[in-house]
């Protein structure tokens, strides 16, 4: 006996709209589960873990800006009951203000609690001065190291303006105020400024160098070019201590700074909001899980280009060219 059409048509409407339900509920599942994480996850080991000896291991990762919640983190740390800081840094650096709110924050830790850093890929400008702050450096052969120097960087778009017939004016209280401001050539005066504006912070950076590497002027004078080294290169030139990773880092603190052995290691990091879980490079990575690697490394290119585009004023930072 055959079914009637009717029939069948809304056996099918039903499926489709159960189908329908079934992603939205999904969806909803998931953005409830993004919610819950953003309110109550991360943001330290737990109460109980606190009142226990650990190694506390503190992530430096991304664009350095010194905001708040990271330095209060830090804060949090030297209130702990963690005999250590294990500081992991993957970094091209970032803000000048931002490393040296940073680095002092760091300081203030490294007075209280043995602290050893140990770079990943990269550490340089900004986050070598973060680097700094800890009693020894560990590194890979291949990490990068160092981009001691500061950049201030604008556009310039005056010679377009002309091009199309567009002038910008302005009434200003004296020549160099907002200067240099992109929209017209920039003079002489507002150049040399600037310029000593950077060589300021630059001789700022150096001796912070020079101080907590313990080089004379010599060997100062090798690694202040702007440059980044390998660890392997590193080490000779006093940049990094030794090569090695977390495994190492943890032997040291037992070897030479008196920590307990076989501590337990715990992540301490900043309370998650949405926004720090970083939607293009939560979009990037499940690009990449479905083989769409172009996109995955358009979008994590992107989110980089975001980051940099939010910092403001003389920045301490390192990136790479980007291939034409």
């Amino acid at each position: 006996m055959s079914l009637p059409n009717e029939y069948l048509i809304d056996r099918r409407r039903l499926r489709r709209k159960l189908g329908y339900w079934r992603i939205l509920a999904v969806i909803a599942v998931g953005l409830a589960g993004l919610a819950a994480f953003a309110r109550f996850g991360e943001g330290g080991p737990g109460p109980a873990a606190k009142l226990s000896p650990h190694i506390a291991r503190l992530s430096i990762g991304g664009i350095i800006t010194g905001d708040k919640a990271t330095l209060d983190l830090i804060k949090s740390i030297g209130e702990s009951h963690a005999s250590a800081v294990l500081l992991t840094i993957d970094s091209p650096g970032g803000t000048t203000t931002g490393s040296e709110k940073l680095h002092d924050e760091l300081r203030r830790l490294a007075e209280k609690k043995p602290m050893v850093a140990v770079v990943g890929t990269i550490a340089a400008s900004g986050a070598y001065i973060a680097a700094i702050a800890s009693d020894e450096i560990f590194a890979q052969g291949n990490s990068l190291v160092g981009s001691i120097g500061v950049l201030f960087q604008f556009p310039n778009v005056s010679r377009l303006l002309d091009t199309v017939g567009v002038k910008v004016e302005e009434v200003k209280s004296s020549p160099l105020k907002a200067a240099p401001n992109g929209l017209e050539p920039t003079s002489d005066a507002a150049r040399e400024a600037i310029a000593a504006l950077v060589a300021d912070s630059y001789d700022w950076f150096k001796k912070l160098v020079k101080d907590r590497r313990k080089l004379d002027d010599e060997e100062l004078a090798k690694v202040v070019d702007g440059r980044v080294f390998t660890g392997r290169q590193g080490v000779p030139l006093k940049l990094v201590d030794q090569l090695g990773g977390e495994r190492e880092a943890i032997e040291w603190l037992e070897t030479n700074k008196g920590v307990a052995k076989k501590l337990p290691v715990r992540d301490w990091k900043e309370k998650s909001t949405l926004e720090k879980l970083g939607l293009l490079d939560s979009i990037a990575s499940m690009a990449r899980t479905l083989g769409l690697s172009a996109l995955a490394d358009a979008l994590e290119r992107a989110g980089v280009v975001a980051q940099q585009g939010l910092l403001d004023g003389m920045v301490a930072i390192w990136h790479a060219p980007t291939p034409d």
